[in-house]
């Protein structure tokens, strides 16, 4: 792949169309400001990230998390940026050195197609056909389709968000460039080619713009005609994806220690784990001299560090790696690439993060009760497309935003309307709808 080809502010649905400009913006500057300025970026502060959404304790939610991976997702790109220009300075005069605000524009959009409640809310979609009535539907609907459906998949929901004419909306949607939209494809492929770990790009109703994109750019091919479509991945993925990575491992632990589920002790080993003896000597030294007492402050300053260090040996492993990612060759992400030492650190707090956080009462509890509330919205919503015409099914139809083809003639636009609605809703929303349709609370005027 051609770095000068793969960076290209060609825009989705105006490619053959001559805009006005009245400000100095760069389009990939336009394309960030369009997120932060949108609905579906804004509705991610009510929707869960791990812990449950604030009581007296501010956590983490979607919107925090991917404005901080954003924020390390512009030093990634920028601090890649630098270095490759050293290698190749004839890329000076081209769209590459814009890197880090692409790759901090897809950090932003990377949640955006996350239903409620996080992992639950993906999986409550999936199992609704798979183990509950949705089951039924099978044989009334293409393969293609049935693939997509019941790997149901937040990235390929984001993508979808970004690209899909929605009813009522200028232009189609958000009009991105090719760049950044290639940025969120962190599993650039089809749902019939998911595997065992049911993950993938792009729903089928959206796998013509992918690869319209995708070949513009030069991105590889890796599938035959006749296999399902399949990519190489867009090489600035490789440090979107080390942003989240970075951001929610380090911030997890962080807002663990806020919510007293780890100690003071076992967070300050986590986060001091990345660093050799001396330097964890350094920092426990520095905290000493600016004089900071206080537990909370010192497990800032350690998870500003440890970000610090990881960001560093992802640029790294993404330069003795470069090759392989512009051949389309490399596995796995960048972190599994990073230095031996740090690489051990960081799957030592994953496994500690699996065991006390991820498994701990509050996210189980949320996760229990997002399961529960996400499947009786697919179950009630999906009924009312299926007997339109029944009293119970038009009021609930009813209250679907005009932008949701809920009345199309075709099943499959239906039910991927419920799904667009109800992936769509914050936890708040979804708890309020849940709540209302099975009677346990009214409006109040």
């Amino acid at each position: 792949m051609d770095w000068k080809q793969l960076i290209s502010n060609k825009r989705l649905g105006q490619e053959n169309r001559h805009s006005e400009r009245h400000d100095d913006r760069t389009e990939f500057k336009r394309d960030y400001d369009r997120l932060i300025f949108s609905a579906p970026f804004r509705r991610l502060q009510n929707k869960t990230q791990v812990f449950p959404l604030p009581g007296s304790i501010f956590v983490h939610n979607r919107l925090t998390h991917s404005l901080e991976v954003a924020s390390v997702g512009m030093s990634l790109g920028n601090d890649v940026a630098h270095r490759v220009l050293k290698r190749q300075p004839e890329l000076t005069s081209t769209l590459f050195p814009q890197i880090g605000t692409i790759v901090s524009t897809a950090c932003l959009a990377h949640d955006l197609g996350n239903p409620p409640f996080g992992h639950s809310g993906e999986k409550a979609i999936q199992t609704f056909f798979t183990e509950g009535k949705g089951a039924e539907l099978q044989s009334q609907v293409s393969k293609i389709f049935w693939d997509d459906i019941t790997h149901f998949e937040g990235n390929a929901n984001a993508f979808r968000l970004l690209t899909h004419r929605f009813k009522g909306r200028r232009d189609g949607g958000f009009v991105m460039t090719y760049s950044t939209l290639a940025s969120i494809v962190k599993y650039p492929y089809a749902s019939s080619a998911a595997g065992k770990k049911g993950k993938f790009g792009f729903f089928n109703s959206e796998q013509s713009i992918y690869q319209r994109i995708a070949d513009e750019m030069g991105i590889i091919r890796l599938s035959a005609e006749g296999e399902p479509l399949r990519y190489a991945r867009h090489p600035l993925v490789y440090l979107v994806e080390a942003a989240d990575d970075i951001c929610y491992e380090i911030m997890d632990i962080e807002d663990a220690h806020k919510l007293k589920i780890l100690s003071f002790e076992q967070t300050e080993q986590m986060l001091l784990s990345f660093f050799d003896a001396e330097s964890q000597q350094k920092i426990r030294q520095r905290i000493n001299d600016e004089g900071i007492d206080d537990d909370n402050e010192k497990v800032v300053y350690m998870r500003a560090c440890a970000i610090g260090k990881l960001e560093n040996a992802c640029v790294e492993a993404f330069m003795q790696n470069e090759e392989a990612i512009m051949n389309g060759t490399l596995k796995g992400s960048l972190i599994d690439h990073i230095d031996d030492a740090q690489r051990t650190a960081y799957q030592q707090c994953m496994q500690i993060s699996v065991k006390k956080i991820y498994r701990s009462k509050p996210v189980l509890d949320v996760e229990l009760s997002g399961y529960k509330i996400m499947a009786t919205l697919m179950e009630a919503m999906t009924e009312a497309i299926l007997y339109p015409d029944r009293f119970y099914s038009r009021q609930l139809i009813d209250r679907v935003s005009s932008q949701y083809d809920i009345n199309d003639p075709h099943l499959e636009a239906r039910i991927m309307a419920v799904i667009d609605y109800i992936s769509g809703m914050t936890d708040i929303y979804a708890l309020d709808v849940y709540q209302k349709i099975n009677g346990i609370s009214l409006p109040i005027v």
